[in-house]
């Protein structure tokens, strides 16, 4: 069953989308967030001067969703990441990384695009999975 995942945690969306979608059948149960970006959900302000104060709180949003559902980044099995600069992947990597737990963390992709929403530094989406 579908079910849409909302917390005042993490940015309203900004287009037609949701924050994240569970999954959940007899055997297991899927989380699929969209992209998260550095957007304090309260003020709705942008928190972009500073790259690992706008890393932490990309990550700070994902764990709200994961909250939501019973979840922690031990059940995360992809990542994607977007930079609108590859120079920044050290510092992005470094904030990142202090999340998981490097022997069990997921697979990801790190990719640099011409531009995000807001003209953001970088933008983190995730899937997390668990059995039932």
């Amino acid at each position: 069953m579908k079910t849409i995942i909302y917390t005042d945690l993490a940015p309203k969306p900004i287009g037609p989308y949701n924050q994240a979608v569970f999954y959940k059948n007899a055997y297991e149960a899927t989380l699929y967030t969209s992209g998260q970006i550095a957007i304090d959900p309260a003020s709705e302000e942008l928190k972009i001067d500073d790259l690992k104060e706008e890393t932490h709180l990309v990550m700070k949003h994902l764990k709200s969703l994961l909250d939501q559902v019973d979840m922690t980044f031990e059940h995360v099995l992809k990542t994607s990441i977007f930079l609108s600069d590859m120079n920044n992947f050290a510092t992005v990597n470094e904030v990142y990384g202090s999340y998981f737990n490097e022997a069990t963390a997921p697979a990801r992709e790190t990719v640099e695009v011409a531009n995000l929403p807001k003209y953001v530094n970088v933008e983190i989406s995730l899937i997390a999975k668990t059995d039932i």
